[in-house]
């Protein structure tokens, strides 16, 4: 083996550790958003009413600062008129809840900052690339102060956070999610040709369509949180009918002023933009699955789309089912665990359907490695 075999085998070894990395931080926010809609369902994101970063890492220890804390849970609105009378053990249950959620938060930040200024001391991460990196480290601090500033807003007169600041919560989160997969599934091996070389001429619209899946299911994460905010998905339980009529009413749909709060506040305008917009996910979907199959007919890419639309035909069909039983909670759980799934396909679909640009060092090594030394 030459030299210059041998460095790029090292640089082969760093890609896959360093992708490795993202996809586990990536796990983990995975984890920390199924935990965080456990803790909506079960309404303990209120159970603890202070954010101390550093301090808050720890439980209570001892029946006096379980004691304390119920107590400051005891003072705000949500208690009072929700769960008075709630037992310290069923206090606990909620907390725990929370906690999780906001350890889960921590372990993330020290998962993602402690390797990064490894492999930036180690000289692993390219220049181009760190920009992005930090970019990342920066939202997930700033999502930090976003979930305050959501359980703030149902501390004092609310007994539930903002369905605004949920659905904020929710969708940065899904956009941190979505920086970190990119990518790893981006951060290609060298000696690998990009899988995108097998498109043809017609790879704009292939590319445009897996784009826009994406887009569109970010944009139907963030009205489901609205559904959630509102528990809309406890009122209008029917399907194929909503209050009635495939299409209510505009006196039902827009009665809000001014026009814009009904799709934030209204919660029959809310579920209903939801259901319309996963339909026409599903819709383009398929047409985006039969364009895919007609121009590149199989591979990679081929793959991703029958998984793209695989999950957001699962997702539809659960949608219903959890809207159809009042949102019962291991129903509204899978449900948003699939939107998950669905996502995640949808982001590696869309990273391998754009071209990257291939070195004449990374040509060099595979012709380095057919003729041998």
């Amino acid at each position: 083996m030459t030299a210059i075999q041998a460095s790029y085998c090292e640089e082969l070894g760093h890609a896959r550790a360093i992708r490795l990395w993202l996809f586990a931080v990536a796990a983990l926010v995975f984890a920390m958003v199924l935990v965080g809609g456990a803790t909506r369902l079960t309404e303990s994101g209120l159970s603890i009413t202070e954010w101390q970063p550093l301090t808050g890492t720890l439980p209570p220890l001892n029946e006096a600062q379980w004691q304390t804390e119920f107590e400051k849970y005891q003072a705000i609105p949500q208690y009072r008129q929700l769960n008075a009378g709630m037992s310290i053990a069923e206090f606990k249950t909620i907390y725990w809840w929370e906690w999780a959620h906001r350890l889960i938060g921590r372990i993330i930040g020290v998962v993602f900052f402690l390797p990064l200024v490894w492999f930036l001391w180690r000289g692993w991460i390219p220049r181009s690339r760190r920009a992005g990196l930090w970019i990342i480290l920066g939202l997930g601090a700033l999502q930090g102060g976003i979930g305050w500033w959501m359980v703030a807003s149902g501390l004092v007169g609310r007994v539930e956070v903002s369905q605004y600041r949920l659905a904020t919560h929710l969708v940065l989160a899904c956009l941190i999610y979505v920086a970190l997969v990119w990518t790893a599934a981006r951060w290609q091996d060298k000696a690998v040709e990009p899988v995108s070389g097998q498109l043809n001429q017609a790879a704009p619209p292939i590319r445009a369509g897996a784009i826009a899946l994406l887009v569109l299911l970010l944009a139907q994460i963030y009205l489901g949180a609205l559904v959630a905010g509102l528990r809309a998905g406890h009122a209008y339980n029917t399907w194929p009918l909503i209050d009635g009529d495939l299409v209510p009413d505009s006196s039902r749909l827009m009665f809000e002023a001014p026009a814009w709060r009904n799709f934030f506040e209204n919660p029959l305008t809310v579920q209903f933009d939801h259901r319309m917009l996963g339909y026409a996910v599903g819709l383009i979907a398929l047409v985006h699955l039969f364009n895919v199959a007609r121009l590149v007919k199989h591979g990679p890419i081929f793959t991703s789309a029958v998984l793209v639309t695989a999950a957001v035909i699962v997702q539809a069909a659960l949608g219903i089912w959890t809207l159809l039983t009042v949102a019962a909670l291991p129903l509204a759980l899978l449900h948003q665990g699939t939107a998950m799934l669905a996502l995640t396909t949808a982001i590696i679909h869309a990273a391998i359907t754009v071209p990257s640009k291939v070195s004449a060092g990374k040509k060099y090594y595979r012709f380095a490695r057919r003729k041998g030394p």
